[in-house]
């Protein structure tokens, strides 16, 4: 398997693939992912303004109820376990990080609700890291392409990492994110529009997902 081809052909089809959640900093980034969990990057966008119009700062967050904060955020799902996930999080950020995101993985995960995939978001987008986020999409198309035969997100990612360059990863992030939103879709992907299907094996034939 040819990776730069696919990454050339990739590129083709996203011009410009960037993170689509809108925020102003790390601080607002990680709370825009935390709440992408189990709902679309859309309708954060729409919760997010109104949110952060009304608390800015780690500080602000940190002295927050989940009273206070579930009804700026409950139409994004999970509301209880977001609400304290964030809550938390600014708290960790205020006592153990100065009021400052931090900047590696490890860091990150040590915050409440902040995963491997969430760690390595913020990482690539926030401070510009290294790093392969694996969710559905991610999944999707390195199952469909052969890029992975694995289910797993930590085994993905790694196979992921080994055969993409380490200063392309999170280029490759945003392209397979991009490649199984609008065109590798979960139900009826739009194949034809595809420049992947000499490498595609769900296009001939080898249809695990």
């Amino acid at each position: 398997m040819d990776i730069n081809l696919i990454m050339e052909k990739l590129k083709i089809l996203h011009s410009n693939p960037v993170c689509e959640l809108e925020y102003d900093n790390p601080f607002h980034l990680l709370i825009a992912v935390i709440l992408s969990a189990q709902c679309t990057d859309k309708r954060v966008n729409k919760v997010t303004p109104a949110l952060f119009e009304k608390w800015q700062t780690p500080q602000q967050f940190a002295e927050l109820s989940q009273e206070e904060l579930i009804p700026y955020i409950k139409s994004c799902g999970y509301y209880n376990s977001k609400s304290k996930s964030i809550i938390e999080a600014a708290k960790s950020i205020v006592n153990d990080f100065d009021g400052e995101v931090p900047q590696t993985v490890e860091q990150l995960m040590t915050l409440r609700g902040v995963g491997k995939k969430t760690a390595n978001v913020v990482y690539a987008v926030a401070f510009g890291g290294d790093a392969i986020a694996v969710d559905t999409h991610v999944r999707r198309v390195s199952n469909r392409i052969g890029l992975s035969d694995s289910n797993d997100v930590l085994k993905i990612e790694k196979d992921l990492n080994k055969i993409v360059p380490q200063s392309e990863w999170g280029t490759m992030h945003h392209l397979l994110i991009h490649h199984g939103r609008y065109i590798c879709t979960a139900r009826n992907p739009k194949c034809s529009d595809c420049l992947l299907n000499t490498e595609c094996r769900y296009f001939n034939g080898y249809k695990q997902n």
